[in-house]
């Protein structure tokens, strides 16, 4: 990188922090203050840096426009897709990608078990979102108030004996989810096949999407299904990293412990 973009660069962090004068610039750069003014100027022509009356500069809105668009244009599909087939090549699992709009958990990915037994999801059908493991991520990521008001708003059909059966148990369920970072559908859809989850983050550490691994009884216990967790949870932090361009702190793994 060429010595004046790399300190171009080093002035946003700074501004980051909060508007800086000239000489705050430069001695932060280690540069005479002719040299910070210039490179100041250059930023305040491209509308990334701001100069306020008071002639201290503070990031401009044509950065947080950027930024915003660069945003809106990462397909969190695009990104996660060969993870996906990633981990269904080594565990043999359907495999799913979901994400939460307009009040309905959707998959928008799915990749198919290799065994004869097969599920009958598909790419932009709506979850049972009272008893999925991928839409308890996603709604577990709510305020407290949005958790509770939404709650309340929906049915809880009994599909089988473990369906979530009421909104105070569905919002005890997510508040656990929350803390431990993960979800599990355990016969709650159906009884045969059992589901676990984990969350993908996006740069401000919110869930954007959550992925599933779901195996029928007939192939896999759930305790078995649930000795996944640790490659689940490395492939969902894999795609929050790209996705963000940022590490992703998480909970620890809980019961089932990181290898």
């Amino acid at each position: 990188m060429s010595q004046t973009v790399d300190r171009a660069l080093s002035i946003l962090p700074l501004l980051a922090e909060g508007p800086a004068g000239l000489e705050q610039v430069a001695v932060r750069l280690g540069v005479h203050k002719s040299t910070a003014l210039r490179l100041l100027r250059t930023l305040h022509e491209h509308g990334i840096v701001y100069r306020q009356p008071d002639q201290r500069y503070r990031l401009g809105a044509r950065l947080f426009a950027l930024a915003q668009q660069a945003v809106e244009n990462l397909d969190i599909r695009d990104i996660a897709h060969p993870h996906l087939v990633a981990l269904n090549e080594s565990c043999g699992h359907t495999v799913h990608l979901a994400v939460y709009e307009e009040n309905e958990v959707l998959y928008i990915d799915k990749v198919e078990s290799r065994y004869p037994v097969r599920m009958y999801s598909r790419i932009g059908k709506p979850v049972a979102i009272t008893v999925a493991a991928v839409a308890k991520l996603l709604l577990a990521d709510l305020s407290e108030p949005e958790r509770r008001a939404l709650a309340e708003k929906l049915d809880y059909p009994l599909y089988t004996p473990r369906s979530t059966p009421n909104a105070p148990a569905f919002l005890r369920e997510l508040e656990k989810v929350r803390e431990q970072g993960w979800a599990t559908d355990l016969g709650g859809h159906e009884e045969s096949i059992n589901c676990v989850g984990a969350p993908i983050h996006g740069a401000d550490g919110r869930v954007v999407a959550a992925m599933s691994v779901s195996a029928p009884n007939v192939v896999v216990t759930a305790d078995e299904l649930l000795t996944l967790l640790p490659l689940l949870r490395r492939t969902a932090d894999a795609i929050s990293r790209e996705y963000s361009g940022t590490a992703i702190p998480r909970p620890p793994a809980g019961p089932a412990q990181e290898a």
